[in-house]
């Protein structure tokens, strides 16, 4: 696994590159999110647990360390592991 940064590097990084905030997102265990949008832009690092990202018609796991980025109004669908997950997000409107 890449290092990963502290919350508060994280944070510094994304709000220098000229994202509007810093979030850290934790879901619960088997949660699944259909397809859905978000009227931002979104850069994140998975911290703990894991997560599938489906996109494009493909779905992808992720795991701590391992980052993802979608534009505004991206559809895409969420799903979460038995553990559930913890990530950081950039926002970007």
């Amino acid at each position: 696994m890449p290092d990963q940064p502290t919350l508060a590097q994280f944070r510094a990084t994304m709000l220098a590159a000229g994202y509007d905030e810093v979030l850290e997102r934790v879901w619960a265990p088997d949660t699944v999110v259909d397809t859905h949008t978000h009227p931002f832009e979104a850069n994140a690092i998975v911290v703990r647990g894991e997560m599938w990202l489906g996109e494009n018609g493909s779905e992808r796991r992720l795991l701590p360390g391992d980052r993802f980025h979608l534009q505004a109004h991206a559809p895409h669908t969420e799903r979460y592991g038995p553990e559930g997950a913890t990530y950081w997000v950039a926002r970007r409107s």
